[in-house]
């Protein structure tokens, strides 16, 4: 963001940089990843007779994303790669018709199927657990066990589920990784008028704004907005805010198997990526009645599909970014802010400790301009709220807020420029960061003990002078 005005006071400057950066002590993220990270080796059949040991790989899935089947336990069988499609599911009745491809056999993949040529089709069994990607009726993807063979009808052999846990997929192996969004992959819902949409992705495929420059895989959305005034504000003292937000956003996965008992020896899913934000607010906002003001101006949606082996993750991805100001209604501000920097959260499963919180931010923030004028307070944030699930159920939600908040008492104009502030009163600007969030208990859909009620992800606050002064 351009500024017109002079940077902060040397010590302001000094301040901002050595105290900007904020990250919370070391948690237990490091831990989620001890299984796959020293090497564990584990089995992965992509059939019935691989004997080949290795973790689970976890990659972005391609486009052509197969099912993934695993037959009863005691069987034999192992998860694999599969024919098998849902048509169709339900979601009401929990009923799903499952179509077979068999797999062709000649001299050139596209060759036509002859007598004898195909591999007899395989029909879904009681027991069946089935993994898929997005597929009519689930549009979040799929991952449920054949309780009753219905019948065959004319689109595939109808069947009775319930839900199932990756634990039935997975068993023992062990697999981590970190997969990018791609940007492109976001569905955008407008919630404010003047809201643009950019992004890019490798192979110089972009959108947006002519001349918008936006980073490799990152996403960004600029947005202008009017803000209520206060109540007996002067006509100049009309509020508005302008800023952008850019993010780019990864999948968090992991599960160890062989863990005592019936559930894995650990799981994490989060989510975590690169951020910047830079914003201004001008005007003499209303006044909070007990809450900040929160103006939601895009949500976006996504289901990447992780291949876990040969299992298709769905994650559901939701992100709602949001203006939010909160103040007594008494100060005319004229702020700019911005700030870069990295995120974490999610949850992490032990056996020792259960699930527990993982939340963590590093942000560093660039010199602001500030002007406060009249005693009062205000807290501008330009911030996103995620929440990250797997098939359709939410396991984690964040809300990532970084804000700057001016103070004020007796009548004082606090600025940037090159002379000293003017004030007959003392007055503080601080930059911070704020990250909360919440456990749910879908997160049992890893097959990890079920969680009691929603555990908090424990709130990361950071905050920063940035400058200060007194007359």
């Amino acid at each position: 963001m351009r500024h017109r005005h002079a940077l902060l006071p040397a010590f302001a400057v000094t301040t901002l940089f050595l105290a900007a950066a904020c990250s919370s002590a070391p948690t237990p993220h490091a831990e989620r990843l001890a299984a796959g990270e020293h090497g564990q080796r584990t089995r992965v059949d992509d059939g019935p007779n691989d004997d080949t040991d290795h973790p689970l790989t976890v990659a972005a899935a391609p486009a052509a994303t197969a099912a993934a089947t695993a037959s009863p336990q005691g069987s034999g069988r192992r998860a694999h790669k599969t024919t098998l499609t849902v048509s169709s599911y339900d979601g009401r009745t929990r009923r799903a018709v499952i179509s077979d491809k068999p797999k062709r056999q000649g001299s050139s993949p596209g060759a036509p199927a002859s007598g004898g040529s195909s591999a007899a089709p395989h029909r879904a069994a009681v027991g069946d657990v089935i993994a898929s990607a997005p597929a009519s009726g689930a549009p979040h993807g799929l991952l449920a066990k054949v309780t009753k063979v219905i019948g065959e009808t004319g689109h595939g052999t109808a069947v009775q589920t319930e839900p199932a846990t990756l634990d039935a997929l997975l068993g023992d192996d062990s697999a981590h990784g970190d997969v990018p969004v791609d940007p492109s992959s976001f569905t955008v819902d407008k919630l404010l008028p003047d809201v643009k949409v950019s992004w890019s992705k490798a192979g110089d495929v972009h959108a947006g704004p002519k001349g918008a420059t936006v980073p490799l895989g990152s996403l960004r959305l600029d947005v202008s907005a009017a803000v209520p005034t206060a109540e007996g504000a002067p006509v100049s003292a009309t509020a508005s805010v302008h800023g952008f937000v850019q993010v780019a956003p990864q999948v968090d996965f992991a599960y160890g198997g062989a863990g005592t008992g019936t559930a894995p020896g650990s799981a994490y899913l989060g989510v975590s990526g690169d951020w910047a934000s830079g914003w201004a607010v001008k005007g003499r906002v209303a006044a909070a009645t007990g809450t900040p003001l929160r103006l939601p101006f895009a949500k976006l949606h996504a289901d990447p599909v992780l291949q876990v082996g040969p299992v298709p993750v769905v994650v559901n991805l939701d992100l709602t970014c949001y203006v939010q100001i909160s103040g007594d209604g008494r100060v005319t501000v004229d702020v700019e802010q911005s700030l870069k920097g990295d995120f974490r959260a999610g949850g992490t499963f032990g056996a020792a400790k259960g699930w527990t919180p993982v939340s963590d931010s590093t942000m560093t923030g660039t010199p602001v301009h500030a002007s406060l004028t009249t005693a009062g307070d205000l807290k501008t944030a330009l911030g996103a709220e995620a929440s990250v699930g797997l098939y359709g159920t939410v396991g984690v939600t964040a809300d990532l807020a970084p804000y700057l908040r001016g103070t004020a008492s007796g009548t004082v104009t606090a600025s940037t420029g090159t002379g000293a502030p003017k004030a007959e009163g003392t007055w503080s600007v601080y930059g911070g960061v704020d990250l909360s969030g919440t456990l749910r208990l879908q997160l049992s859909i890893f097959g990890t003990p079920v969680i009691q009620r929603n555990i908090p992800l424990g709130a990361l606050h950071r905050e920063w002078n940035l400058a200060a002064g007194s007359l």
